[in-house]
């Protein structure tokens, strides 16, 4: 995604957690804050409850986390895993920059995306590699909901700010909620009639709610955290 080259090592979630841990080193970062929105944020719970020592701050913003998406977009999800799995020469055949471009249209409206940044964004679609990046990825994606994330929750020590858009369209608004008051020391921002890529339609509150967090005393947790297991799955659940 974005500047990064696709990876090597095939995208299971395991695998894309630990990836936080290796972007961090390659930085010389022994601790750092984390911010995660969407698939970022269901790595980063995972990250910060199996290595709860090196994650001073955590900010959510408008992911799944724990939870599932909406029930049309959970199905959705479902069906790009399916074909992943049993089509992917279908997949590859797909116009998928141009069907991403007709899906990022009310986006383009809100301001969230230029010519330049959506470019970016959806280019790597357009290459063989990235189309086969992109198989690879939904071929490994776990949609249902991660009862092990959701029980870790409460052993989060860090300060965390969750930030949401309240109106986004893929996950509910009961996601930062619950994640608000099962997270130890979580604050919540609600941006009211805000979307999904919330810190590009809303970047003022976004950062004024991250400057918030990021002058609250740093707590890094000492415990060994959780270490990785398998995914026991559930079925989805009204928003």
């Amino acid at each position: 995604f974005g500047r990064s080259d696709p990876p090597e090592t095939p995208a299971v979630y395991d695998t894309e957690v630990e990836r936080i841990g290796t972007l961090a080193d390659s930085f010389g970062l022994d601790r750092f804050n984390l911010v995660a929105h969407d698939y970022g944020g269901f790595l980063g719970l995972g990250y910060v409850q199996r290595h709860p020592e090196r994650v001073m701050r955590l900010a959510l913003l408008n992911t799944r986390a724990h939870n599932i998406f909406r029930p049309w977009f959970y199905h959705f999800s479902q069906g790009q895993r399916w074909v992943a799995n049993h089509a992917p020469a279908l997949l590859r055949r797909l116009p998928l920059r141009r069907l991403h471009h007709v899906a990022l249209r009310p986006y383009r409206t809100l301001g969230c995306f230029d010519e330049r940044l959506e470019d970016e964004y959806l280019g790597w679609m357009d290459t063989p590699r990235g189309r086969q990046a992109f198989v690879d990825f939904f071929a490994n994606y776990h949609v249902p909901a991660v009862p092990t994330l959701a029980a870790g929750l409460g052993r989060i020590g860090c300060p965390t700010a969750i930030i949401w858009g309240d109106r986004d369209r893929y996950i509910p608004f009961s996601t930062a909620r619950e994640l608000a008051e099962r997270i130890p020391h979580a604050t919540l921002t609600q941006l009211t009639g805000g979307d999904h890529y919330i810190m590009e339609e809303r970047p003022d509150e976004v950062t004024a709610a991250l400057l918030e967090l990021l002058a609250r005393p740093c707590v890094v947790s000492r415990g060994a955290g959780t270490p990785p297991g398998n995914f026991k799955s559930t079925s989805p659940a009204n928003p």
